[in-house]
């Protein structure tokens, strides 16, 4: 036992109970007592008491009670051996060493963390110099403000060969100290240690106490080997061991805010910055076994967010095949794809916490991506195919060393398959014909529509009998059958939505863009609405962002309509978004839409826009309830379930032939003859 009765009765005694509480919440004196509001929950009548007699505190309206390690475990998430060392600290009591020869490594260490902290130090001072003018230009362009590079304590680097040694050695630091740190580069080989980081961003790594145990330096030239630079494998620093942020977020998402993790330090600060506190990333490597157990001891289910290439795509196929055999009953992943081509850091400057909050909002879960995975671009239309692939699944099953949840995959994908390649109109086994062709097996990202064939207990949605769809159409008798419900509707299967980036844009989302383009003071009075708008093509979702960026730009309120859409358009070209100017201009039918069009009159453009999103809004509000009607006819079907699905089919008609309108929106004079 480390910390035996008598120090912990030593501990106390230093810290009285008012003393400890005082630094978190605000304590009157009332009698022999203190009181205040309780930490605990939100409340107006003060109901928090502490007692430093008695070396307590209770609070009435949580009936939380406990002493000052208590106090320190509750309201930071501390294990008990962290809060202890912490209110040590705070108490100037020497912790207890297991052996003589552990006492002296401690202080060994504590040495090593006073020469980070100089280090650190020393970085942040460059930065705020006239030498940091490059690093903080840098830094702006990141929107990295001045008040959140010193909140993650951020430095610079010099270019200079030996200016951290120097200065360290200036205030008595031994060149041994500075090797064995990693903050100078040194060997048998190498007669005089030089500086590792030059001409770098720097961004200190601290532990779970908050410090300094390594750096991370971003370069500002483009032509060094290596963009991003970490610190070396150093008595404080393991980077497989260590996350990013780790101190904050473990507070942030003790206190109820989710656990994201991203790839990069700038992403994290973007998020950070966003409204995200619980942000973190792995330092430099793909998540290793000793991270993943670091992120389940703050959460149940972190959300892993990579970018939505195919580079982000194999970093959460990674993550997945590492966290299978680790999975016990609570303890999972989830998987959040960005819009191709942006990073957390491109989404947050141009979405703003919105754009993010719809990419976490959309995060999926294991067994969704793990069955996309298996049955992406597959070709199953033989038995021995459908054979391999079920092989495959029973072999990942297995690696989950937890029976229960190894169970519940296992049930899960045998009825997956089952769904999937049973024939039409029938239960049917592993016999059927299914339906899949040659790159239907999950389209080119996961979670699209092919990624799913069954109820899915995880939270996946049933997608049946293929991936295809057909035209939408009016809907007709659709008789009650006698086998489960099998196939998904022509218009969900057939929808943007489900098709996702294998289809072209959509004509109205097209024209929602052209009218943004060419008229972008739009965005003066709707900037919230069209931020919030749900596109279904990630190209069109791309270029959304790329306009409310360009409309950021002070040119763009220009008092000219025209030379609004003339710049607005440059912008967008310069920005690399031609090719998807091109493929918004052909997916327009009609030249009669004439409030979409330049040149159109300031009361066409509103009527047009009103009308647009009037649509798109109910669309989607109609898609969403489809899959809610067809999810309930798939577990217990029913006369009612089946009423409301044809219910909403027909609404969906209503609003194919209302949106066949758009061919007579507007007449080529510019004024409006037809009301939608």
């Amino acid at each position: 036992m480390r910390f035996t009765p008598q120090f912990l009765d030593e501990l106390r005694a230093r810290l009285s109970v008012s003393e400890v509480v005082g630094k978190r919440v605000k304590l009157k004196k009332a009698g022999r007592e203190w009181k205040g509001l309780s930490p605990f929950q939100q409340e107006k009548t003060p109901s928090f008491y502490v007692n430093d007699q008695k070396g307590f505190y209770h609070d009435f309206s949580s009936g939380k009670h406990g002493d000052i390690i208590n106090f320190v475990m509750e309201t930071d998430g501390l294990p008990f051996a962290e809060a202890v060392e912490r209110l040590a600290s705070m108490a100037g009591l020497a912790l207890p060493a297991v052996t003589p020869d552990a006492a002296r490594q401690e202080q060994r260490r504590r040495t090593l963390h006073d020469v980070m902290d100089l280090a650190a130090t020393y970085f942040a001072e460059t930065l705020a110099s006239r030498v940091g003018a490059k690093a903080r230009g840098y830094l702006a362009d990141r929107a990295i403000s001045p008040a959140t590079q010193l909140q993650f304590r951020l430095g610079y680097a010099s270019p200079d060969r030996f200016a951290l040694k120097e200065h360290l050695g200036k205030l008595g630091v031994s060149v041994q100290d500075m090797v064995e740190t990693g903050l100078l580069i040194g060997g048998d080989d190498i007669p005089v240690p030089y500086d590792r980081f030059r001409d770098r961003v720097m961004f200190p790594i601290t532990d779970l106490r908050g410090r300094v145990i390594a750096f991370g330096g971003r370069a500002l030239e483009k032509d060094v080997p290596a963009k991003y630079l970490n610190s070396p494998e150093t008595p404080l620093f393991h980077k497989g061991d260590n996350l990013y942020n780790h101190q904050t977020a473990r507070k942030a998402t003790h206190d109820g805010s989710a656990l994201i993790v991203v790839e990069g330090y700038v992403d994290v600060i973007a998020m950070v910055t966003a409204g995200f506190p619980g942000t973190v990333a792995p330092l430099g490597t793909a998540l290793t076994e000793s991270q993943l157990g670091l992120l389940w001891k703050m959460a149940d289910e972190p959300i892993l967010c990579f970018d939505g290439d195919r580079a982000g795509q194999k970093a959460a196929y990674r993550a997945a095949d590492l966290a299978l055999p680790f999975l016990a009953p609570g303890k999972s992943l989830r998987i959040a794809l960005l819009p191709e081509g942006q990073d957390p850091d491109d989404l947050a400057r141009s979405g703003g916490r919105g754009a993010i909050e719809e990419v976490i909002g959309a995060a999926r879960p294991l067994a969704d991506m793990i069955w996309s995975r298996e049955l992406e671009g597959g070709n199953f239309a033989t038995p021995e195919r459908r054979a391999a692939l079920e092989a495959r699944i029973k072999e990942l099953t297995n690696g989950i060393r937890d029976e229960v949840v190894r169970r519940y995959y296992r049930d899960e994908f045998v009825e997956r398959l089952q769904r999937t390649f049973a024939p039409e109109g029938g239960r049917g086994g592993f016999g059927g014909r299914g339906n899949f062709r040659q790159g239907q097996g999950g389209g080119g990202r996961p979670f699209q529509a092919g990624g799913g064939g069954g109820a899915n207990r995880f939270g996946g949605q049933r997608f049946g009998g293929g991936f295809g769809g057909g035209r939408r159409g009016p809907p007709g008798p659709t008789p009650l059958p006698s086998g489960p419900y099998q196939a998904a509707s022509p218009q969900l299967a057939a929808s943007p939505i489900m098709k996702g980036q294998r289809s072209a844009i959509s004509r109205r989302e097209a024209l929602i863009l052209q009218c943004l383009i060419n008229h972008p003071w739009l965005l003066h009075d709707h900037l919230e609405e069209v931020a919030a708008l749900e596109l279904a093509h990630p190209e069109a979702h791309k270029l959304r962002a790329g306009i409310i960026a360009a409309f950021a730009n002070d040119h763009h309120h220009s008092p000219d309509p025209e030379e609004q859409a003339e710049k607005m358009r440059g912008d967008l070209e310069k920005g690399g978004f031609s090719q998807v100017l091109q493929r918004v201009e052909n997916g327009i039918t009609t030249a009669a839409v004439f409030g979409a069009r330049e040149g159109a009159a300031r009361d066409d453009v509103l009527a047009t826009w009103h009308q647009l999103v009037a649509l798109h809004r109910q669309y989607h509000s109609l898609l969403r309830e489809l899959k809610d009607a067809e999810l309930a006819l798939g577990d217990n079907p029913s006369e009612a379930d089946w009423t409301w699905l044809r219910d909403i089919k027909a609404r969906l008609a209503e609003v194919d032939g209302t949106e066949a309108l758009i061919e007579g929106f507007g007449e080529l004079s510019g004024r409006f003859q037809k009301s939608v």
